[in-house]
């Protein structure tokens, strides 16, 4: 098992990032589904148990594209796609992730705590000691780390947004500057148990399956401040709602297409 926690200082306060998050999550599916991979949205609705209170979303994430050609033909559909279970209790979060052809082998765990400030709670999460002696602290800088993919519209060093006058965040040393300020914490567990595999493949989890995407994922949601800023909790479960559909629809084509 490879534990870490990322934490992302971001010039947004605590309130906003719940707007920016549910509206970047929407628009990011719609831009990966295609081609006969994305996400397929099964449910998304209010939960009121013991994991709290909030909205729960259960997703399938299909993966055909993402993988080198060979693997995808040889492996079985059911390891082409990965089952999302989360559950939205703002401002903690819980996201679980799953893959059919893999079972139990293969483990995916995210919690996530949003608080103000920049990084420093050491425990956000409220860790026990075993996985505070596993863990490993990662900070992610949005404007100076670089993404595998860059794309120059979802740079935070050049972006300047008219609404609020927030960045470009092209001073080194932003985060100790910058208001508002908040910090996004992620525990991440990931394990998977084929001897032999275990580490290189946690690690690859880790470092392309979550930081990586964590960094895009967080570089465009800044940079589409001026989409989201002033938008009401109302406004994003319209949205969510159209989104289902698209999504729906785009499937099917892809479907149709690929016969």
């Amino acid at each position: 098992m490879l534990i870490k926690e990322y934490r992302m200082i971001l010039p947004l306060t605590v309130e906003e990032y719940q707007i920016a998050q549910l509206y970047m999550v929407a628009k990011k599916s719609k831009e990966s589904t295609k081609g006969g991979e994305g996400i397929e949205i099964i449910k998304n609705e209010p939960f009121d148990n013991e994991k709290g209170k909030g909205q729960y979303t259960e997703k399938i994430i299909y993966l055909a594209n993402s993988l080198p050609r060979f693997a995808a033909a040889i492996l079985p559909s059911s390891a082409l796609k990965i089952e999302e279970k989360a559950w939205n209790a703002y401002p903690y979060c819980k996201t679980e992730y799953s893959c059919p052809f893999f079972g139990e082998k293969l483990v995916l765990s995210i919690e996530s705590m949003h608080l103000p400030g920049r990084g420093e709670v050491e425990n956000a999460l409220k860790c026990n000691e075993e996985t505070l002696k596993q863990r490993h602290v990662d900070f992610i800088d949005i404007a100076n780390d670089q993404p595998k993919e860059y794309i120059k519209e979802e740079d935070p060093k050049i972006f300047k947004s008219t609404k609020t006058d927030r960045g470009p965040l092209d001073d080194p040393k932003w985060r100790d500057k910058v208001e508002p300020v908040m910090t996004c914490y992620k525990l991440v567990h990931a394990e998977f148990k084929y001897w032999g595999f275990q580490t290189k493949v946690e690690n690859v989890i880790q470092d392309t399956g979550v930081r990586d995407v964590l960094l895009k994922a967080h570089r465009a949601l800044f940079c589409w401040i001026d989409e989201w800023f002033g938008l009401t909790i109302e406004d994003i479960r319209k949205i969510e709602d159209e989104t289902k559909k698209e999504l729906i629809k785009k499937l099917e084509e892809n479907k149709t297409a690929g016969k």
